[in-house]
C-alpha cells in the first residue's frame, strides 16, 4: 500500500515515536511524506520515503494530487489542532480529498493505530475498498 505520512511542527516527534512503533507494518509498504517530516523519518529510522515538498510549500497539494489521481491508499496526518496553521486551506483540501475518494485517515495517533493493526491482522480487504473508489 501507499500510504503518507505528516505531521505539524509540534507532533513530529509524536509521529517519530509512531512509525518506529509500527515499523515492521511500514517497512511492507511504500511511504510517502511532506518534506521536513520525510526527511526525519529517514534520518530516525532508516526506512526508504519519498519525499514531497514542506506542507506550507505545497507538499499537502502534492499528496492530494495522488489521491485525486488513485495512487494513495492511506494517509497519516497528526496535525495540531492547538496552533493555528498558516496553510490551513490546504490541510482541509488534502482531508476533504480524502473524504471524496475513501482514502483512509488518520488525524491522531488513536485512529492511526488502529487503521496500521486493521492492515497489519487483515480485518480490512483494502483491494474491495480500491475497487469501490474506482
Amino acid at each position: 500500500m501507499k500510504i503518507a505520512l505528516i505531521a505539524h511542527d509540534r507532533k513530529k516527534d509524536d509521529l517519530i515515536q509512531f512509525v518506529i512503533a509500527y515499523l515492521p507494518i511500514l517497512t511492507e509498504n511504500s511511504l510517502y511524506a511532506t518534506g521536513t517530516t520525510g526527511q526525519r523519518i529517514i534520518d530516525e529510522t532508516g526506512l526508504s520515503v519519498h519525499k514531497f515538498r514542506s506542507g506550507p510549500l505545497g507538499g499537502d497539494q502534492q499528496i492530494g494530487s495522488m489521491i485525486a489521481q488513485d495512487e494513495m491508499d492511506m494517509v497519516i496526518f497528526f496535525r495540531d489542532p492547538l496552533t493555528a496553521q498558516p496553510h490551513e486551506p490546504d490541510v482541509t483540501a488534502l482531508i476533504r480529498l480524502c473524504d471524496v475518494y475513501n482514502i483512509p485517515l488518520a488525524t491522531n495517533m488513536g485512529t492511526a493505530e488502529v487503521l496500521l493493526k486493521g492492515l497489519k491482522e487483515g480485518f480490512v480487504d483494502w483491494r474491495l475498498i480500491r475497487e469501490r473508489r474506482g
